[in-house]
């Protein structure tokens, strides 16, 4: 009981002590770490920070353990990999500050805007992709349709042209007619909505992919490899259909194979299990 006593006291001598302007610090600090880690999550640094506290456990095992030789390497290594990081890092940098002093005051002040929400994107859309990707086979149209996940593509769309349509397989296939004026690069898909065309995306130096891709599959599986994004294309000389995903592409997908793989890697905001239950219903009312 002294102990607990003894631990009550202390934290009531340390709260007496607290001012408004440590109350305001602790809030500002607070308020600054949310918004680094919400911008964090959009960009590549994401990946290096979950790098980095791996890094930073095994640091604390070697300061635990007294690994002299690991903690002298670190002691070392870390300045220049703090350098290391920010070189890698200038890009998003130079974006997220640009960001900020685009910010209105008042959407600074109160983040939770009750008028922006997140959303999945829908089954229709993704039958309007798919049928727009089937019909452009047909005719072998060229296509490159990029549909953004929880990785922001605002990189990317700021090199192309501003659409902002809701999706559909008339205006996909229109947009990649040949000798349109929006034929000509990717289209990026956010939600259920086509936000910009003729964006521009960085291509693989994969060396094992086959030689018969040409730079617009290099496209796909490029922005695959720094995004989370699917990407849909549409071979302009074989009408062959084909996905990248996590740097990875793959080919040959008829309709039906399209929709269920994009199905498979895209958030549907709960679509699909939507849809699931009303085919398990279905199929109980044949039955009975």
């Amino acid at each position: 009981m002294g102990a607990v006593k003894d631990i009550f006291l202390s934290l009531r001598r340390y709260v007496s002590n607290i001012e408004i302007g440590d109350i305001l610090e602790i809030l500002i600090i607070a308020y600054l770490v949310y918004h680094i880690m919400l911008w964090i999550k959009t960009t590549r640094a994401w990946a290096l920070l979950k790098g980095l506290i791996v890094i930073a456990v095994f640091g604390a095992l070697a300061f635990v353990l007294n690994m002299q030789t690991i903690l002298w390497l670190a002691e070392n290594v870390l300045g220049y990999a703090v350098m290391a990081l920010l070189i890698v890092l200038q890009p998003e940098l130079r974006k997220a500050l640009e960001e900020l002093g685009k910010k209105n005051l008042m959407a600074a002040v109160l983040p939770f805007d009750s008028s922006t929400k997140e959303v999945g994107i829908s089954l229709k859309t993704i039958d309007e992709i798919t049928r727009a990707c089937v019909e452009m086979s047909k005719v072998k149209t060229g296509a490159l349709i990029v549909i953004e996940q929880e990785e922001s593509l605002a990189e990317y769309t700021r090199t192309g042209i501003d659409v902002d349509a809701i999706v559909s397989s008339q205006l996909l296939i229109n947009i990649f007619e040949h000798n349109t004026p929006l034929h000509d690069g990717a289209v990026v898909v956010r939600g259920d909505r086509v936000v910009s065309a003729t964006c521009i995306l960085p291509v693989t130096d994969q060396t094992t992919l086959n030689k018969s891709m040409g730079t617009r599959h290099r496209a796909g599986v490029g922005i695959s490899e720094v995004t989370d994004s699917v990407t849909v294309i549409v071979s302009e000389q074989t009408g062959t259909i084909s996905v990248a995903a996590d740097g990875k592409i793959q080919r040959n997908y008829d309709g039906e194979k399209l929709k269920a793989r994009l199905m498979e890697l895209v958030d549907t905001g709960g679509d699909e299990k939507k849809q699931k239950i009303r085919i398990m219903k279905g199929k109980e009312k044949t039955k009975e």
